[in-house]
């Protein structure tokens, strides 16, 4: 589904991404570890030139798309959900209007389509009473729910997760983790999963990479990377636990 080839990415003197390369295969779960300031946000965007890489390769389902031209992007990003670190919900809009704005800006969907659809995503995640509601009157677990819903609205064939379940207490992040896989399972989604938490990650990775100083550094199962001697990921997720515990 995603195959990325020596992706690189600076700002000014600052190199972020410095040779990327990976692949993710279809309705698999990616996990994307790092510490702060690694890359990890910004390779998320670059995949859908949200940023524009400043060399390299990504395609996604078979599609270059560094050579899209802005007309062929959108289209792709129909196929695409984007779950950012804070739901990003529009607070002006009511719970339904946040589910029926991506159906109405792209797609001619009737009226009872659109219900029908919003509906499905409200009930995948446990929302349905919630739909007349303004976003400040939900919880940080259920707006982070329903920017879950609205991204998976369109049926997107890939997911990406920036962070989805920080500042979160620990039994909604489990919550969030294991809606997360539930969902991937139920559409078949491929997922890329930017995260901190090792709980969530261990809930729904199917692999992971561990980026370091825009490379990299390792891959394989979560259980394969915990086991690991490099003193690098020992100290790395030693680190992670006692940070996501001091969080909590």
């Amino acid at each position: 589904m995603v195959v990325i080839k020596d992706l690189h990415k600076s700002f000014e003197n600052q190199v972020v991404l410095n040779g990327i390369s990976m692949h993710v295969e279809n309705a698999q779960n990616m996990v994307v570890f790092g510490r702060s300031g690694t890359g990890k946000s910004v390779l998320l965007k670059c995949l859908i030139r949200l940023m524009e890489p400043d060399a390299g390769e990504v395609t996604i389902d078979g599609k270059d798309v560094l050579s899209l031209n802005l007309k062929e992007l959108n289209i792709l990003r129909k196929d695409v959900g984007f779950l950012f670190q804070g739901a990003a919900l529009y607070d002006s809009m009511s719970v339904r209007e946040n589910l029926e704005f991506p159906l109405i800006r792209n797609f001619e969907y009737t009226q009872g389509k659109i219900d029908e659809k919003v509906s499905e995503v409200l009930e995948a995640v446990s929302l349905e009473g919630e739909i007349d509601k303004m976003p400040s009157e939900l919880s940080g677990g259920m707006r982070k729910r329903i920017g879950l819903a609205r991204s998976i609205i369109t049926k997107p064939k890939l997911m990406l997760y920036d962070e989805p379940t920080t500042g979160l207490d620990p039994i909604t992040a489990k919550e969030i983790s294991s809606l997360i896989l539930d969902l991937q399972n139920a559409y078949k989604m491929t997922s890329i999963v930017v995260t901190h938490d090792l709980l969530c990650a261990k809930i729904i990775a199917d692999r992971a990479i561990v980026l370091k100083k825009g490379h990299i550094h390792s891959e394989g199962t979560i259980e394969e990377l915990l086991s690991d001697k490099d003193p690098f990921l020992v100290d790395f997720f030693s680190d992670e636990v006692i940070n996501k515990n001091g969080r909590d």
